[in-house]
């Protein structure tokens, strides 16, 4: 019988996270004070970090060690399996050996607790008692509400408001763990008044839901703010992804030509591709593809600039590929994948020439998805359809150049929580809709000037 699921034993769950800020040939320029303009210190992330995440954030040592009450609760799903897609390829009639390493075999469903479980383990070890964050579709909610409830934190959750209407289930979900949502922009921060005085029908984006995440944060002294994707240590933690997939694909002496993951903020990219990335840092010829939305294509068509983090201004300046942190994506996209910017981690590799990116509409997403549910069974999210999508081209194009590749991607998480998407696609509900490239340089000409 052929090989489909490739394991590891709970043993083999890696003990270290790998830290690419080690090897990379230009290090991301440092995060900068939202007012002073000026490069920023330990001092003033402490109001809403634990100074083990602060020191995290700016480490430069490879490798950083995995704590064992972290590595504990990761058993509960970790190592998650590596799939060798036989039946996808059969269908393409590819000469490429497609492989996808799946996340959606955690508790809540995808990759986001490889860093919620650490940060609300660092928060617990510093006597914080409670987490305010955001979401967009949900999936990092519903990690942070999960991950909260194994250290006896409470936990606030600003979900994005089109999100929360459209995605019921994430918000049950994350308050079955225990936690508190509410739909942003909300009433209950300055951020989120101001917003809704402007535009009393806002549907929200993850800016603004993480302008009333820190500023809740940084008003309580028992808060502290947790993110779900770009900052330097959540893509840290995510390495445990790639870190595996390493193992596994030398247990059937293969080695991935393409590494293929869909980015929104940048730590599901980054947790697969950068163990890779390592070795095409010392030589190795691989290609790594970053998949985003042409609703929010960040790095497709931002700029590589220095921008806050959050809609309202509040967060750190970081040198990052960005849209503008004031802007709206289209409440018709279906998955997340939404935010304006992208990991400065992600984006100084990508401005180096080291990764590639590539933009989809949602139509070809959701039918790659639906060749991937009746090939492999699983039905995708909305958001890890980038990736496939991705992945089937590239098997087509191994199939027209008669080459044998050997192609993976990160399954970031399964879409049962999302079938309301399927439901509206499937009865043709659903369009394309390309950011107007007019509306992206209006809001570029509103970054600061540094």
């Amino acid at each position: 019988m052929r090989e489909t699921k490739i394991t590891l034993s709970e043993k083999e769950i890696p003990r270290q996270w790998y830290n690419i800020a080690a090897d990379m040939p230009t290090r991301p320029k440092p995060p900068l004070h939202p007012g002073t303009k000026e490069p920023i210190g330990p001092q003033d992330l402490a109001a809403i970090f634990p100074m083990a995440l602060i020191e995290q954030e700016v480490s430069t040592q490879q490798w950083i060690d995995i704590p064992e009450e972290v590595l504990d609760i990761y058993s509960l799903w970790r190592p998650s399996p590596l799939f060798r897609a036989h039946r996808l390829e059969k269908m393409l009639g590819t000469p490429a050996r497609i492989y996808y390493k799946y996340e959606g075999v955690s508790p809540a469903g995808s990759h986001k607790p490889n860093t919620a479980v650490p940060q609300a383990y660092y928060n617990k070890q510093a006597g914080i008692k409670r987490i305010a964050t955001e979401t967009g579709a949900g999936q990092w909610g519903s990690s942070m509400a999960l991950a909260g409830s194994m250290f006896g934190l409470e936990v606030t959750v600003y979900m994005v408001k089109v999100s929360f209407n459209q995605k019921p289930y994430r918000r049950i979900a994350m308050e079955t763990w225990g936690a508190t949502v509410h739909p942003s922009p909300s009433t209950l921060t300055n951020s989120g008044r101001k917003i809704l005085e402007l535009d009393p029908d806002n549907q929200g984006s993850l800016g603004i839901a993480i302008s009333e995440a820190v500023e809740d944060a940084a008003t309580r002294p028992d808060t502290n703010y947790a993110l779900g994707s770009v900052l330097n240590h959540v893509v840290l933690h995510q390495t445990v992804v790639g870190l595996e997939t390493k193992k596994q694909f030398a247990l059937v002496n293969d080695y991935p030509d393409i590494i293929i993951a869909c980015c929104g903020g940048g730590s599901n990219f980054g947790g697969i591709a950068f163990p890779f990335i390592q070795d095409k840092i010392a030589g190795k010829q691989i290609r790594a593809i970053a998949v985003e939305p042409s609703s929010c294509p960040t790095l497709t068509k931002g700029e590589f600039r220095y921008d806050f983090g959050d809609t309202a201004g509040l967060t750190p300046l970081m040198m990052q590929y960005t849209l503008g942190h004031d802007f709206m994506p289209p409440g018709i996209h279906a998955g997340g994948l939404r935010y304006h910017g992208d990991s400065a981690l992600v984006s100084q590799l990508y401005h180096d020439g080291l990764i590639e990116a590539k933009s989809y509409g949602q139509m070809t997403c959701f039918e790659a998805a639906l060749m991937f549910s009746k090939s492999e069974a699983i039905i995708p999210a909305p958001e890890s359809s980038h990736a496939i999508r991705a992945a089937i081209d590239e098997a087509l194009i191994a199939r027209e150049e008669g080459k044998e590749k050997s192609i993976v991607f990160c399954l970031s998480g399964h879409g049962y929580l999302d079938l309301a998407a399927y439901d509206d696609y499937l009865n043709g509900k659903l369009s394309d809709y390309e950011y107007p490239d007019e509306l992206i340089r209006e809001s570029l000409s509103r970054l600061p000037k540094i």
